[in-house]
């Protein structure tokens, strides 16, 4: 993977994701920034590695797409709930021993909207439509998740990997959390010739 390849990919991350941090900021309590963009090649199992379980992460996840799909994957750290909540919906949700439907919710609604804002920007990008997909959700360590997403992707095909660091701020709180984009090479490689850099 050259620079020019990694530039291209930045790039269109950063537009997409910046939109729709600016829309968040508008109609919510918190603050949202990107605090970084890194672009690989490597596996799914490889690209939920990258998170810190020093926690148990809850992730939200789906497909788009037939053949080679893109897999589009957001993890929180359910720990941080209260500033999650708080910082979209205006309302906290103090955390108890475990998740609650209401917050599961609420951390599917938030991957449903910035996944797609960076799933959509790459599908349009390679002239592509899929129809909107149903997220999903499940709670666990590194082991679990992986698991989980070998139900929809295969776990030994390489992608190009998408991962954007985002934070959110509300009043003195702070709670970050990643997406992923895993784009399939053979689609990759039509993308990256697509967009040159600029």
């Amino acid at each position: 993977m050259n620079d020019n390849t990694i530039a291209v990919l930045e790039r269109l991350t950063a537009a997409s994701l910046e939109k729709c941090l600016l829309r968040l900021s508008r109609v919510s309590a918190g603050t949202w920034q990107i605090l970084g963009i890194n672009i690989s090649t490597g596996t799914a199992a490889g690209a939920i590695k990258q998170h810190d379980f020093t926690n148990q992460a809850a992730a939200v996840y789906f497909n788009l797409g037939s053949g080679p799909a893109l897999t589009m994957i957001m993890l929180f750290d359910p720990t941080e709930i209260e500033c999650i909540s708080k910082g979209f919906t205006g309302h906290s949700f103090p955390r108890g021993e475990r998740t609650t439907p209401a917050e599961e919710i609420t951390l599917m609604e938030l991957g449903n909207i910035v996944m797609n804002a960076l799933a959509n920007s790459v599908l349009n990008a390679l002239n592509k439509t899929s129809f909107p997909a149903l997220p999903e959700y499940i709670e666990g360590d590194s082991d679990a998740l992986i698991k989980e997403l070998g139900a929809i992707t295969d776990l030994n095909r390489e992608y190009r990997v998408i991962k954007a660091t985002l934070a959110i701020r509300c009043d003195n709180n702070v709670a970050n959390s990643e997406v992923f984009a895993l784009i399939p090479l053979e689609l990759a490689s039509i993308l990256e010739r697509a967009t040159p850099p600029q």
